[in-house]
């Protein structure tokens, strides 16, 4: 019997480059402010839907039709980006991330089809609601903010229209992670 490679894999939805673009450029005054963040790269910026962890290879196709039955069952959706924000609060930050606004809640949704669709494969389930948000950098170690929490106005763009839904492989490294795209699936295709 040869043994399968496993690989670490997620589902997520991919913004466009020229709005993790205008996020960049915004960002930029508090890269100087918070010398102490790793901050994510633009490339590597996506909204996770279902993080699945290490999987066995030969597990794709099944995984991927679990992504395909979840996608046709929703149609394309717009988002727009709110503010800056923080986990776990905004005086003590570990993460910070910029709030994604879905007035129509199409990615909650989305990420509870995607936790019972793996579910049956045995994948475990989040167990804690969806909160939409993209990662723009991390602290080690949770990072009280004397000065005070940094005010960041979203760069203002047309609506994010989002129409698929992406599985991406992780490849980690020492020099931090590499994502690669796996599948594509269309939302409403069905």
């Amino acid at each position: 019997m040869s043994d399968v490679e496993k690989i670490r894999l997620f589902v997520a939805v991919s913004l466009p480059e020229a709005v993790l673009g205008s996020l960049d450029a915004a960002l930029a005054p508090l890269r100087t402010q918070l010398r102490n963040a790793r901050w994510v790269k633009p490339e590597n910026q996506h909204l996770t839907l279902k993080f699945l962890g290490w999987a066995p290879s030969d597990r794709l196709e099944e995984i991927a039709r679990v992504c395909t039955m979840v996608a046709t069952g929703h149609e394309a959706t717009t988002l727009t980006l709110t503010e800056l924000g923080a986990f776990p609060s905004k005086r003590r930050v570990r993460v910070l991330w910029m709030g994604i606004e879905d007035e129509r809640g199409s990615l909650a949704r989305i990420a509870t089809d995607l936790d019972s669709g793996f579910e049956a494969l045995g994948f475990p389930t989040e167990g804690r609601d969806y909160a939409p948000h993209l990662t723009v950098a991390r602290f080690k170690l949770p990072v009280p903010l004397k000065s005070g929490f940094p005010e960041l106005a979203a760069p203002s763009h047309d609506p994010i229209v989002i129409d698929r839904l992406d599985l991406y492989r992780s490849h980690l490294s020492p020099k931090g992670a590499r994502y690669e795209a796996v599948g594509s699936f269309p939302l409403g295709s069905g």
